[in-house]
């Protein structure tokens, strides 16, 4: 098993101007909920999950309207384009027409061998990677049949003749995905998959849930296989504004120190020493600073036993006393603020110090 910050290696691949695997940091990937056939919203919505730091976007093309849209969203956005195509083969090679960076395609649903060599042989004159996604929710019925059930071997081996039948028509350049909405189920098939390819891996809970559930089983799931340096990208997947998943998303990388884009805030649970209203202040703290992309550490601290020394370790930070707090910058006390200044007097000290960093 791998230590943290031991990655595992794999080759690298590339999704338009993105590498994914090799030495490249791990990217943080989002799926649009719009309607890919009303291209504004759709563009839209990309446009700010790239504000929020998503490096990848992938978007559903269920029919041939759908993947007519697909160069005219491209033209208006700045991050790569993934097409995400189930079922027809025909719609992956009109999404290649239209110049997507990438394709997704789920090997249980796409159809024969011939199908998917059409798709291989347009996608390798235009360069574009594939991703095999295989899910547990839509496993070849022979493989459940032939394992007793939906378990990570049965993933794994779905997976694993995808990309021999890719590798038997030369095509390289790939990415490789065996998600499970059962968390140790995805564990153990990813781990499974890692010991037997070097493709960059890509790695989520599929239909994590809502934001509480999906959050906490996203971070248990992709968190563990991160520790372990398994995971080229990431993909959260909750019920909801895909914004949130790419914030999340960066989250679990800061926790295990992959990344560093955005404020890390510190702040504690509270108790019976607390002598200002810290959940309030906390709470405006991070909605104020969540979209910095400076990756500085932040610290709101209630009360004198632990607040001075967190506080002393942030870039910046206060701890809380009686009707007001101290305010630290790089381990120095600044000077006293009064409780109803603390949020006013922390963001602008935050700006100050955010032209001094970068993402």
């Amino acid at each position: 098993m791998c230590l943290l910050g031991r990655r595992r290696k794999t080759r690298p691949i590339w999704v338009g101007g993105v590498q994914v695997g090799g030495d490249a940091p791990v990217c943080v990937q989002s799926m649009t909920n719009t309607d890919t056939r009303n291209v504004a919203a759709t563009v839209a919505q990309i446009n700010k999950l790239a504000a929020a730091g998503c490096e990848i976007v992938r978007v559903a093309v269920p029919d041939r309207q759908a993947a007519g849209a697909l160069s005219a969203i491209k033209k208006q956005i700045n991050i790569p384009l993934i097409a995400d195509v189930h079922f027809d083969y025909r719609l992956a090679l009109r999404a290649l027409e239209e110049g997507v960076d990438g394709l997704r395609i789920n090997p249980g649903n796409i159809g024969k061998p011939e199908k998917v060599a059409a798709i291989v042989e347009a996608a390798k004159k235009r360069k574009v990677p594939i991703r095999v996604g295989v899910n547990a929710g839509s496993l070849e019925k022979s493989l459940v049949q032939k394992h007793g059930a939906v378990t990570a071997p049965a993933l794994v081996e779905s997976a694993l003749g995808h990309i021999r039948l890719l590798e038997k028509l030369g095509f390289f350049e790939i990415k490789v995905s065996v998600k499970a909405s059962d968390v140790p189920l995805m564990i153990e098939a990813y781990r499974l998959l890692a010991e037997k390819v070097d493709y960059p891996l890509h790695v989520g809970v599929t239909e994590a849930g809502t934001m509480r559930s999906g959050i906490v089983k996203s971070a248990v799931g992709i968190g563990t296989l991160l520790a372990e340096g398994i995971g080229d990208t990431i993909r959260v997947s909750l019920t909801g504004d895909p914004v949130e998943e790419v914030r999340v998303g960066y989250e679990i990388l800061k926790a295990l120190g992959l990344r560093k884009r955005g404020i890390e805030l510190i702040s504690c649970p509270t108790c019976g020493r607390t002598e200002i209203d810290l959940v309030r202040i906390a709470t405006e703290v991070e909605e104020r600073l969540r979209d910095f992309p400076a990756p500085l550490k932040v610290a709101v601290m209630g009360c004198v036993v632990n607040g001075p020394g967190e506080a002393r370790h942030a870039d910046v930070g206060i701890a809380g006393g009686k009707g007001g707090g101290l305010l630290f910058r790089r381990g120095e006390i600044i000077r006293r603020v009064p409780e109803e200044k603390l949020v006013e007097e922390l963001v602008r000290e935050v700006e100050k110090m955010a032209g001094n960093k970068t993402p």
